[in-house]
């Protein structure tokens, strides 16, 4: 169970609307509405590196990228991980690996959950390790690599996701750290993709029907 607090958007939250914020032209017609802005991801996302470098102290870290959603949340956060340990009397030590997990096809959670990348997680042993995640779903993804992560023996693991989904499909999984818990609902943007598009929306905003439609994959 997570041990900090974050922010909770109710269901019945319709977010902001688009014309309110600098959103891309191309993506204008294909979002219902911008759930979270990305000057709150930004202020977040530092109150996160703070919690995490609480907790860690002055003992070294892993930092583990879930590839690929999870680059952007993961390269802001170790930026103010390393703005803090520049400006804190005690720092963190900090390296950096990567993996990629593949689970969904257009806005269906896939029954077949790929890891990919995972032939050098042997180097994790005895080592505290950071997994980074842009959001935990079902939790059936996170399982599986905690799981695999578990056989290398690594002195602990934590796991920070920038946003969890109340959903019914959950198995009641839920990280260390959490950005923001959303509703049920198909979000993109800040790198979270629907079929490889959105990832250059700087907000996190609910995909509209037209925009499923649009960049559905075609079969």
């Amino acid at each position: 169970m997570p041990t900090h607090k974050f922010i909770v958007i109710d269901d019945d939250s319709n977010g902001h609307p688009l014309d309110l914020f600098c959103v891309p032209k191309h993506y204008e017609d294909d979002l219902e509405c911008i759930l979270v802005p990305a000057g709150l991801i930004n202020d977040r996302i530092e109150r996160l590196a703070r919690d995490i470098l609480r907790d860690f102290s002055h003992e070294a870290i892993v930092a583990l990228c879930v590839l690929k959603g999870g680059y952007k949340f993961f390269t802001d956060l170790l930026d103010k991980i390393k703005t803090l340990n520049r400006n804190n009397e005690e720092s963190v030590p900090m390296s950096v690996d990567f993996i990629r997990l593949k689970s969904y096809v257009n806005d269906a959670s896939g029954s077949k959950i790929e890891v990919i990348g995972g032939d050098n997680l042997e180097n994790l042993c005895g080592k505290n390790v950071l997994v980074v995640e842009d959001i935990i779903d079902t939790g059936k993804t996170m399982t599986k690599l905690l799981d695999l992560l578990n056989h290398v023996n690594p002195k602990c693991v934590k796991v920070a996701s920038l946003l969890v989904k109340r959903t019914p499909l959950g198995i009641g999984y839920r990280p260390d750290y959490i950005g923001f818990e959303v509703p049920n609902k198909f979000v993109v943007g800040y790198a979270l993709d629907y079929n490889e598009y959105f990832r250059d929306l700087n907000h996190i905003c609910v995909i509209n029907e037209n925009g499923k439609k649009k960049y559905a994959v075609k079969k």
